[in-house]
């Protein structure tokens, strides 16, 4: 009888949570889409500013920007972390074409970030086109030397998460001039990373690794309407001459910062969550989605959770991190700046994958910490919220990773998401606010959860250099 009674109790304390958490949960999805500040906040940053590459203007005026509206925002504590960052200017606009038959075909090209520029007068030689590294490695030094290497290998359309379809050819953009430098090469063009046929070409970083300055070769990128002609003309005419044309420049690293706000917790202050998406951004577009969308998502958090009746039990941080686009300073920065300090980190999320339509959120942590995260699934049923599974969380956050703490990544319906990554066309106007302020709620309510139920391992270690 005792036993029957005990079980009953423990089935009424477990509804009452779940009515209190739902409760919770709601409030945030009917703040953030009645009176949410996310849609405004992006339209300044993308509109106002525009373009946040790290060492820009845009980037500084970003910082102070952020740094005031957290401050509007009545938090304990906002603050600047200062960081070095790479400063690498694109010049003038890049100009390309090619001649098949006698005729001359325009391309849509753009430098890839921290490329190295062409002779002024530009850059033509013969071209060869290849499908990926390997096979540029395949042909070897005598046919590839003197010669400007065409990587072609597209994004592959049968994969439904189109992150793995972005991962499986982009290594012909960030390490393609260097593999071609070491052979001889004296330039690269790349396939936009892109699934759609279009004329918008898709810069991104690339790097040299340990190459010679005299081995250093220009690297662009043209659209992949523009891939698709050159491939045929080249099918037609092994032997046709590619020119194009950059000024870009790397300049001495510059002091940035990261932007940081907090709610210091009430009963457990010295154990840390943290929000945050990447302040820069490329700058041919506005970044809206890349990831002026995880910042303002980020900011929105903290403001839903003073808005809401839950005080929070930890210190929750908002980061908004400097140079994730080339070079990854801000998130390193960060997590040394925690190890120094010691701070417990017991989660961290990042918002950067877009925008759109939230569908929920990948796990980076222990089977033990995902059974509890498995457990809220049915809170976020309501808002369609169905995708909780184990996997990879996000680049900033990545180097505070420690055993026992859990990492996690918003996931949006990623299939237009290539569309506009890295392009002219990230604007502000490619961004539904609606979407945009259900991913602030999801974020926000995953939140409010690991602040009252805390890990579910208890042993988690302070981060340690």
């Amino acid at each position: 009888m005792k036993i029957k009674f005990l079980l009953t109790l423990l089935a009424c304390s477990l509804l009452v949570h779940s009515q209190d958490d739902a409760a919770a949960v709601q409030s945030m999805y009917h703040s953030s889409l009645s009176n949410g500040m996310s849609y405004a906040w992006l339209d300044h940053l993308s509109n106002n500013i525009g373009g946040r590459l790290s060492g820009s203007e845009g980037a500084e005026r970003a910082v102070e920007y952020t740094k005031s509206e957290l401050e509007k925002l009545g938090l304990d504590k906002v603050w600047l972390q200062p960081v070095m960052v790479p400063k690498w200017v694109r010049g003038s606009k890049e100009t390309g074409y090619f001649m098949a038959n006698d005729q001359r075909h325009e391309m849509n090209i753009c430098a890839l970030g921290g490329s190295v520029a062409t002779p002024e007068e530009g850059l033509t030689g013969e071209v060869i086109e290849v499908n990926g590294i390997q096979e540029l490695k395949d042909l070897g030094a005598d046919k590839v030397k003197g010669k400007i290497i065409f990587f072609n290998r597209p994004m592959e359309p049968t994969l439904i998460q189109t992150f793995e379809s972005y991962g499986g050819c982009v290594d012909q953009r960030y390490a393609g001039a260097m593999e071609a430098g070491k052979l001889g090469a004296i330039g690269v063009v790349v396939r936009s990373m892109t699934l759609r046929l279009d004329k918008y070409p898709h810069t991104g970083s690339m790097t040299y690794g340990d190459l010679p300055p005299e081995k250093r070769i220009p690297s662009a990128a043209i659209s992949t309407i523009d891939a698709e002609a050159l491939s045929e003309a080249l099918r037609n005419e092994a032997s046709l001459k590619l020119s194009f044309k950059q000024s870009c420049k790397q300049y001495d690293d510059v002091e940035s910062y990261n932007v940081i706000g907090e709610l210091t917790g009430s009963e457990f202050p010295n154990e840390f969550i943290v929000i945050g998406g990447h302040l820069d951004s490329w700058d041919m577009g506005d970044g809206s989605h890349d990831d002026g969308a995880g910042v303002v998502q980020s900011m929105e958090v903290l403001r839903l959770m003073k808005l809401s009746e839950h005080r929070p039990k930890r210190s929750i941080r908002v980061v908004l991190f400097m140079n994730e686009e080339n070079g990854l300073r801000g998130g390193r920065k960060y997590a040394e700046e925690a190890a120094l300090n010691q701070e417990k980190h017991i989660m961290a999320l990042e918002s950067d994958s877009g925008g759109f339509t939230p569908r929920g959120f990948s796990f980076d942590c222990s089977d033990e910490e995902f059974e509890q995260v498995k457990g809220w699934e049915l809170l976020f049923k309501p808002y369609l919220i169905h995708y909780f599974e184990k996997g990879g969380s996000g680049a900033d956050i990545g180097p505070l990773k420690k055993e026992g703490m859990v990492l996690a990544g918003l996931r949006p319906d990623s299939q237009r998401y290539f569309d506009y990554h890295h392009t002219s066309i990230d604007t502000f106007d490619a961004v539904n606010k609606r979407e945009l302020e259900l991913g602030a709620a999801t974020m926000a309510s995953l939140v409010y959860l690991f602040d009252k139920y805390g890990l579910k391992n208890k042993t988690s270690l302070p981060i340690k250099n």
